[in-house]
Order: structure tokens, then sequence, then C-alpha cells
């Protein structure tokens, strides 16, 4: 219930456009710890983020010298106040190029440092943030959710590094379960215990449970870091003990494959097609499983059987969108699955 409710308000909160959520440093520390080696000689680009308020350049800024980066470029969008919570009043934005100064108190303040201001807003499209994106060797943020087709679309096209963070519903996509077939980009080490913590602009939008008044942070359980960068987790294999039988793993009435409902569970003595959780992506190591496609809207794994009709079920529509375990004369349809095998 927590999941769906969790889907409910980021989608909500996607088509309202008012996603911005503001990324707690202990998270980032937790996440990049296992990239140091990847900032290393490198230009860092933060272009979600005001550089006065920015948890990414507190971060970066201050291990600065530890981590060996080149250079640490931050941009923001609509502000030119110093405020957590932007508001996007004003036509143009701010950015700042940080190589390392400190002020006498050994510390680097963005102020000190020299914040310079954009002719345009500081949306991540326009040919100013572009022409910055183009110095950058790896890209770190929180993007909105609502544009992160084509935030990962940009970062493709300029063959840039990055880890950024993203709705769990991002692999559903279309564009973006293109680039996680293909191994392009994968899943990051993500947040303790499964929960990612923001500030947000935005409270009334969430209710009790979702928005702490305390703390003044939502939870959302269904958010994680997204990268293209090689870490070591994508490489560790998931061990695996149960054997196949037929009762406990049914075939698919609609694709040639077998519904595996809990990750753990994927059977160590099955070598045919298997519909998992799209959290299987946690677990994901490309040397001991091929990802064949995904049981949402279309037959990209060429694996589906079958389609629907009003002829035989009276709702066709829910039932033609995923994977069906048929069970006597009754269908069941399942939530998005991953089509995979095992490599042999």
């Amino acid at each position: 219930m927590e999941q769906k409710a969790n889907n409910q308000y980021l989608r909500r909160a996607k088509n309202s456009k008012k996603d911005e959520f503001y990324t707690q440093l202990a998270d980032i520390e937790r996440e990049l710890k296992h990239y140091k080696a990847h900032f290393k000689g490198k230009v860092v680009y933060c272009n979600c983020d005001d550089p006065r308020v920015s948890n990414f350049f507190h971060y970066f800024s201050y291990n600065f010298d530890k981590l060996g980066i080149k250079k640490l470029i931050t941009t923001c969008y609509k502000n030119q106040k110093m405020d957590l919570f932007s508001q996007n009043d004003t036509e143009c934005a701010i950015y700042l190029e940080y190589k390392g100064e400190k002020n006498h108190e050994n510390v680097p303040d963005p102020n000190e440092i020299g914040i310079k201001y954009l002719d345009s807003d500081g949306d991540f499209r326009n040919e100013e943030s572009i022409e910055l994106l183009k110095k950058a060797d790896t890209v770190v943020t929180n993007p909105p959710f609502s544009l992160f087709r084509e935030y990962v679309a940009q970062l493709i096209e300029y063959e840039k590094k990055f880890v950024i963070i993203g709705s769990l519903n991002a692999i559903t996509y279309k564009e973006i379960f293109k680039l996680i077939r293909e191994d392009r980009i994968w899943l990051g080490y993500g947040f303790k215990a499964g929960n990612a913590y923001f500030a947000t602009p935005h409270p009334r939008e969430f209710a009790k449970g979702v928005y702490n008044e305390k703390t003044g942070l939502v939870k959302f359980r269904n958010v994680t870091w997204f990268t293209n960068i090689d870490i070591s987790k994508r490489h560790e294999n998931l061990i695996l003990y149960k054997t196949f039988n037929p009762d406990e793993y049914p075939a698919y009435d609609n694709y040639n494959a077998i519904e595996v409902s809990k990750t753990k569970d994927i059977p160590v003595d099955y070598i045919g097609a298997m519909g998992v959780p799209i959290s299987f992506l946690d677990k994901y190591n490309p040397d001991q499983f091929e990802i064949l496609g995904i049981t949402d809207r279309d037959n990209n794994s060429g694996l589906k059987t079958k389609e629907y009709t009003e002829d035989c079920v009276p709702n066709p529509g829910d039932l033609n969108r995923r994977a069906v375990i048929k069970i006597g004369d009754k269908y069941k349809s399942t939530y998005a699955r991953l089509l995979i095998k095992r490599r042999i």
C-alpha cells in the first residue's frame, strides 16, 4: 500500500510540475562513497543545484581535494535568491565554477568564490547550460522527475557519465528501459533501507505518512540512483538456492515465460525466460543474467504469445498490458515484470 501511495504522490507531483525534491547530505555521502575513484581528475557538473544551498555542491566542494576533482560547476533554475526553496520567479539564474579556492577559514564559500549570472533561466536544455555540460565529464544531481526522460536523453547524447536520482517507475519508461536493456544505464546502490527522504517546497501536496511535519521531509520508497559508471555491485552474483517446479513457478498465459514473484526465489536450475519484479535490477549482474524485455505495453521481448479480446475476457486492455496467470477460468494480471534469463 505504501508503494502504491508513493507512486500516486510522485505521479501527481510530476503532473503538476511540483517535483522539486532536495536531497539530504547523508544520502549523497552514502551513495557517492562508491564512486570516489571515478571523480579524480574530472570536471563534475551539478546542473540542478544552487551552489549556495545545494548539498551536492557542499559534498563536492568540501571533498574537492580528497576526491582530486579538476573542477566543479553548478547551476540552478530561475533563481537568484539564496533560498533552499527556489520560487523560480526570475528569468535568469546563477552558476559557479569552483577550482578548489577557499577563504581564510579554509571553507569553500560560494559567495567568495564568485557567483556568476547566466543570461538565461538555467534550464538544462538551453544553450548556456549545454555549453557548460560540454565542459563536464560527470554529472551528479537530482533532476526534476517530470523531465527525467529528457534529462537522461541529453546526458546520453553528450556522452556524459552520471549519477542521478530518479523514480523507480522510470524503469518502465520506453526510452529508459531501452537504455537499461542495452546495459547503457543501471541502478546505483540506493537509499538506506530503501527510504529516500527529501525536503520539499510543497508539503501540502503530501499526506501524513509521506510528509513528516517534525522533520520537514517527505519519504519515498520508489526512488533510487541511476548511473552509467561501472560499480562493483554490478559484478556481484546473486546467490540462487531454490529449484524449479511448475506448481510454484506458473507459466504465463500470454508470455513464453514463468512467473517469479520475488527476486530471491529465482530458480537455480531454470534456463528459460522468467518474469521478475523490476526491483530485480537492484541485484542485476549482466554477467549472470540477460534482460530480454519488460511486460509493459508492447511486445519488446518477442516472448508475447497472445492478445486478449472482448470475445474471451471482459477486460482485455488491462490484461494486454501485463503478464497474465490463468488459474482455472480466472485471469490474474501481474505487476510489471522484467523478462530475464540466466546466462549459461
